[in-house]
């Protein structure tokens, strides 16, 4: 197997407090990739004179046909951002005995806690490389859950940054497309309201090194894309190349990383929202480009999931209407649906929950009535 990604002992600065070393984006690399064309969002302009409709208008195609765009300008220092890749990478040194000491309670379909590189890819022989670790919203209904050592000792800045990030990139995508939707501005804002209980979590997150051997037994068995079981997925930018998307002509292309940028994407509880209007994206990660093989790919990622009391149906836009994608069931206030919680940890349960990776080639998951595919070639 190849060696960790993570292999320097974090030395302490006391026998009570990590060391946070700071980590710094590697070399982008050098290989001519076939990058897909993005959209970029520029948020200094979001409170212009005119600036959040033009915005809108400039969204509309990223969000309908293709699902991924990038932001740029957001308002969050860029040295905010490297000091929580630096923790994150840090975490990441911590001894297993540690990082195991919160997992995520994949049984029950929550995702709070540490995610173990366990499982195996089918008969392959070889392990999943991806370790995480997710951070739920700093708020009283969740303020018992477990804290790892080191999350514990930078918690106030990490708060922080989880709820800036809301407020300065989240909400103001949920304006825009809520514009786009010819709805009240705080319409998807408030269906994914900080202050109230959702999954929403800060994400820290490293694909461990893996040989080109173990790279093609993996993806020989599985190569399919997938989406994001919530409603925003946001990723800084971080230079290793893997992540690449379906373009709506059916290609597969690289996603290419964006200095001082955050890589955007809608997902399946948005496309929910909109009766498929908004495209939830589909997205693969692969073998890095040769000269980044042997880098650690450190991930620092948000997800934004609609909360406990957000039903699971068609919002009322009349932009919708006219497209008929808002039927009579739909305006039924009192039709019973799902909500965003009960939908996201019900797939995380069924994605998660299990010791070996298995093939999903065509089949699909549902839940009552929601239904998404499981694997896309």
């Amino acid at each position: 197997m190849a060696p960790s990604a993570i292999q320097d002992p974090v030395s302490q600065v006391s026998p009570s407090q990590i060391l946070v070393k700071p980590w710094n984006r590697p070399v982008q690399t050098r290989e001519k990739l076939d990058w897909a064309p993005l959209t970029t969002i520029d948020l200094s302009r979001f409170d212009e004179p005119g600036g959040k409709q033009q915005l809108a208008k400039d969204l509309y195609d990223a969000v309908t046909r293709v699902g991924f765009w990038t932001v740029v300008n957001s308002g969050i220092d860029d040295e905010r951002v490297l000091r929580q890749f630096s923790i994150g990478n840090t975490f990441f040194k911590e001894p297993l005995e540690e990082k195991r000491r919160y997992p995520c309670n994949f049984a029950e379909g929550e995702y709070f806690g540490y995610r173990e590189n366990s499982r195996w890819v089918g008969d392959t022989g070889v392990k999943e490389n991806i370790e995480m670790l997710n951070i739920p919203k700093a708020i009283p209904a969740y303020a018992d859950v477990g804290k790892h050592e080191i999350v514990r000792e930078h918690y106030d800045e990490i708060a922080s940054f989880h709820r800036e990030l809301w407020e300065k990139v989240i909400r103001k995508l949920f304006v825009l497309i809520a514009i786009i939707l010819e709805l009240p501005e705080d319409y998807l804002v408030n269906a994914h309201d900080y202050d109230q209980e959702s999954d929403d979590h800060l994400r820290y997150m490293i694909y461990n090194v893996r040989t080109q051997d173990e790279w093609d037994r993996a993806q020989a068995y599985s190569k399919g894309g997938h989406t994001d079981f919530g409603s925003l997925t946001l990723l800084f930018s971080q230079h290793v190349a893997g992540l690449q998307i379906r373009t709506p002509e059916g290609e597969w292309k690289w996603v290419k990383p964006v200095e001082g940028g955050i890589t955007c994407n809608a997902a399946d509880t948005l496309t929910f929202l909109t009766n498929g209007f908004i495209k939830s994206t589909i997205h693969r990660v692969v073998t890095p480009p040769k000269d980044q093989i042997n880098i650690p790919r450190l991930g620092l990622l948000y997800f934004s999931r609609p909360g406990a009391n957000t039903p699971m149906k068609t919002v009322p836009s009349p932009l919708l209407d006219r497209l008929g994608l808002l039927s009579e069931e739909d305006k039924d206030q009192t039709r019973k649906v799902p909500t965003g919680t009960e939908y996201v940890r019900a797939r995380v349960r069924d994605v998660h929950h299990k010791t070996v990776i298995d093939k999903r080639e065509g089949t699909a998951f549902e839940f009552k009535g929601l239904k998404v595919q499981n694997y896309y070639d």
